[in-house]
């Protein structure tokens, strides 16, 4: 890290000249006939990381980065209508082998194969050249040159901004994470050593194993021992019987359903008894809530229809009628044992556990919410029809690759809709998919015994046959459309705290509610202490006064909002209510965000003041709320930005603009905490006398 630091003041004196320099990078990187030997992409990374430290700006490095790999690309593939001669065996860089494998990718994948090997290794250079050696039309090559050139130039530029911002959680971790880290390359090596002398290897394994099996078989005493214990060994013998369904299947499966029921049952013992599970998801639900927008409210409502009872009773009558045409009969009880056991189960766990819905759900719910039905029923329902599909398929290697990536895409889709709707909790979807799981397992297990119990006759599939097979799927997309766009759930209109408290004594505010002194990490560790008490008639009064003292109400996080923050940071410009990391206190996120420019005028660099209102009230009918105060200094990992460590400094700050703008009744500091010296969420490093200001505003 202490060679980095002392580079960086030798970039700085580059001016302009560095964009340049990444312009002829990038164009050198991307020539056909130097390419191979230039670590463009390494070199184009480095200059994203030193964006990250205001060295270079990462918006104007996109563009001269872009430019230089559109225009080295542009160059190979002029040299490509040249012909081959520049190719030869004995040339140490330009190798025949190399122009081999680049016609062979470019015939695989065609027009396409311009974008594809920007990103991939030495075939960078070599991919434009046979582009022009195939006499691909030139407007086509440009297009996806163009296309590629930026995406490349961003997506490498990006990843050095990033690791760019996290320069100082690396330092942190460098020397702790050093040996894993090492452990981790040795053990990438070693898998790149299997792999590609894997099938001498696994031979000599099995070689191996097959001569330690027949010396431990042979050895008298172990003989001794078996013909002592003949039906325990015989037991044994049994289990592991690759041919018979009792053997080695049912055992495998035996122990998944035994491994995900002691998942099952620990998660509902964990929900029961501990409190720092209930926080845990009370947080994440608020984090969703917070985020919520209601355009991806559309986008998630349809995705947990997926799941929905309707969708999915029609979807398996389908179902069931193509695998009885197609003659794989056997799956289909299976098929509906697994779906009417994860429908019954589910509805029996919500009876007995008796979990309250989280308060904060978009539309009301029926029923208790611990385990997610559409959860269970999508492991279940989608899970088994990935098996068949898997089981089916003739090809190999990509086509079940992407039914296994398909299926997971829908099941994982369902449960993150059920939370970012609110309507279940964290907890509930795990729950739901380990429920889904076992009787998945349960109808596998059906399908492999009755698979070696009667092997089923191939069935021909006439003409007008192969016609339903496309008929219904269609229908029962059209079903689920209209179905979808039909349905309109009842909305949550009572999203409220809970009770409300009376205070007396408002320096006392935390002791006599016993009110958490600390704001928190998403996994419950403390944070920055409170370090504002503000009391105002209601909320429209305490935004006016905040924002009457020269601080700006914040945008509420949504796909907006977020792209306008991520633009604005990319680019180093204003955005004056740019929406704010969230925090949390008592489990809950702020509810109020205020911001105030600094000299800078930057996203990047800003005030921040973020509040909780409490549902504590004075006798006189005023709301409480409860604040943090920093100072942002750059930004980190592209979604959050580093403070700093002086918090103090800031709270003063707001104090001073409150009380300059004539808005504070009155006013008093007392000590809240213990001084203290700690970290937030993100690893930056904080320090507080401790102390908390209490302010009544006018």
């Amino acid at each position: 890290m202490d060679v980095i630091n002392s580079i960086l003041p030798t970039v700085q004196h580059l001016g302009v000249f560095g964009y340049w320099l990444i312009l002829l990078i990038a164009l050198s990187e991307s020539l056909a006939f130097i390419g191979s030997v230039i670590p463009g992409a390494v070199l184009v990374t480095l200059a994203g990381f030193l964006s990250a430290h205001g060295y270079l700006d990462i918006g104007d490095l996109i563009w001269f980065a872009a430019i230089g790999a559109i225009l080295g690309d542009s160059l190979s593939y002029w040299f490509g209508t040249k012909g081959t001669r520049f190719f030869k065996e004995e040339n140490r860089l330009l190798k025949r082998a190399h122009l081999e494998r680049g016609e062979g990718f470019f015939k695989k994948h065609g027009g396409k194969s311009v974008l594809l090997g920007r990103f991939v290794g030495p075939l960078r250079p070599i991919i434009p050249f046979i582009a022009g050696l195939s006499q691909m039309n030139k407007w086509q090559f440009l297009f996806w040159n163009i296309l590629s050139g930026f995406l490349w130039a961003t997506a490498h530029l990006l990843l050095g901004y990033f690791f760019g911002g996290t320069l100082n959680v690396i330092e942190a971790w460098s020397t702790r994470a050093g040996i894993f880290i090492i452990a981790i390359i040795v053990l990438v090596i070693f898998i790149k050593i299997v792999m590609k002398y894997s099938r001498p290897f696994f031979s000599f394994l099995k070689s191996l194993a097959l001569s330690v099996r027949d010396a431990i078989v042979r050895n008298p005493d172990i003989q001794k021992i078996v013909q002592r214990y003949p039906r325990s060994f015989a037991f044994v013998k049994r289990r592991l019987d690759v041919d018979a369904f009792f053997g080695l299947p049912f055992t495998l499966l035996l122990i998944a359903f035994i491994y995900v029921l002691s998942l099952f049952v620990g998660t509902v013992q964990d929900i029961i008894t501990a409190e720092s599970l209930v926080l845990a998801d009370t947080r994440v639900a608020n984090l969703l809530y917070a985020f919520r927008d209601a355009e991806l409210i559309k986008v998630f409502l349809w995705i947990t229809l997926l799941a929905k009872w309707q969708v999915i009773i029609s979807f398996g009558l389908i179902t069931s009628i193509l695998l009885w045409l197609w003659g794989k009969r056997k799956y289909i009880v299976p098929f509906w044992i697994t779906i009417s056991g994860s429908y019954l189960f589910y509805t029996l766990s919500k009876i007995i556990i008796h979990r309250p819905r989280p308060y904060i759900a978009y539309y009301l719910e029926t029923g208790y919410s611990f385990p997610s039905g559409h959860s269970t029923i999508a492991l279940a329902f989608y899970g088994f029809l990935a098996y068949i599909l898997f089981n089916e398929c003739k090809k190999q290697g990509k086509t079940k690759a992407n039914i296994l990536f398909g299926s997971l895409i829908i099941i994982l889709g369902v449960g993150l809709s059920r939370i970012y709707l609110g309507v279940h909790y964290l907890s509930d979807v795990w729950g739901g998919y380990l429920l889904g799981a076992l009787w998945l397992i349960i109808g596998i297990s059906m399908v492999e015994w009755l698979k070696r119990k009667k092997p089923e006759k191939t069935v021909s599939i006439s003409r007008n046959v192969k016609s339903v097979f496309v008929i219904l799927p269609i229908i029962g997309l059209i079903f689920y459309s209209v179905f979808a766009l039909e349905y309109h759930p009842p909305l949550n209109r009572t999203i409220s705290a809970s009770a409300t408290f009376i205070t007396r004594n408002i320096q006392d505010i935390f002791k006599e509610e016993n009110l958490p002194t600390f704001t928190e990490t998403l996994t419950g560790d403390n944070q920055e202490p409170i370090s504002l008490v503000i009391v105002a008639k209601d909320d429209e009064t305490f935004v006016r006064n905040i924002e009457s003292a020269g601080w700006i109400l914040a945008d509420r996080p949504n796909v907006s909002s977020m792209l306008s923050l991520i633009k604005a940071a990319l680019l180093n410009q204003t955005y004056k209510r740019a929406p704010m990391t969230p925090s949390f206190w008592n489990a809950n996120v702020h509810d109020f965000g205020f911001e105030k420019p600094t000299r800078a005028q930057s996203v990047r660099e800003r005030h921040h003041a973020r509040f909780w209102k409490t549902n504590v009230k004075t006798p006189e009918g005023e709301s409480v709320y409860l604040g943090t105060v920093s100072l942002d200094t750059g930004i980190k990992w592209l979604v959050t930005h580093k403070i700093a460590p002086d918090i103090d400094t800031e709270r003063e700050l707001l104090f001073s603009d409150l009380e300059k703008a004539g808005l504070i009744s009155a006013s008093r500091k007392i000590q809240s905490v213990e001084p203290v010296l700690g970290e937030n969420f993100t690893g930056d490093p904080f320090f507080t006398d401790g102390k908390v200001y209490i302010l009544f505003l006018k």
